[in-house]
């Protein structure tokens, strides 16, 4: 059994957590998250209490286990506080602006790069960092990765789209011959 998922979930006030069928509905001050939980997982509702618990012990449902307790518990945080995720533009005439629900990256390209921010996710540009904040984290990470995925850090200059607690490994150049 996990112990993660043997870990209860405190249901803060102010939110309501509702389970219809396999769905699992979460409304707090923030927004409302759904998401459907797996026929092997049971989520028992006790007052201001979540418990997750399982059908049998076979290995999937034991995996199964501690990830639905987390994905719960992420679903209560982002209703309640959100969460937000940095990245930082390195580079020479690297940049990005925003039009709309949409930010446009000159990234050294012959062209510049479109792209569209998904509902749910709030964007602020300031100079070289991106804040990107919403109440899904998984939204919200998958967003992050496909902004840093436009120009990935590079090893020798550190040019690109890296998030801003990650620590870029550098290379030496070339030597040159002597």
């Amino acid at each position: 059994m996990s112990r993660i998922g043997k870990k209860p979930v405190i249901i803060p006030k102010g939110v309501d957590v509702k389970l219809v069928t396999d769905i699992l509905n979460v409304k707090g001050p923030k927004g409302e998250l759904k998401r459907q939980i797996h026929p092997k997982i049971h989520v028992k509702i006790d007052g201001d209490i979540l418990l997750v618990s399982t059908a049998d012990e076979s290995r999937e449902v034991r995996s199964l286990h501690g990830l639905f307790n987390v994905l719960i518990s992420n679903m209560i945080t982002g209703v309640t506080k959100g969460f937000d995720k940095e990245l930082e533009i390195i580079g020479v005439g690297y940049r990005a602006e925003m039009k709309g629900s949409t930010i446009i990256f000159y990234l050294g390209y012959s062209h510049p790069v479109d792209f569209e921010i998904p509902e749910g996710i709030e964007a602020k540009i300031d100079k070289m960092k991106i804040t990107l904040s919403g109440i899904d984290k998984e939204l919200l990470g998958l967003t992050a990765a496909r902004i840093r995925s436009l120009k990935k850090p590079e090893p020798y200059k550190g040019k690109g789209i890296k998030y801003a607690e990650e620590i870029i490994r550098r290379k030496a150049g070339k030597a040159g011959i002597k």
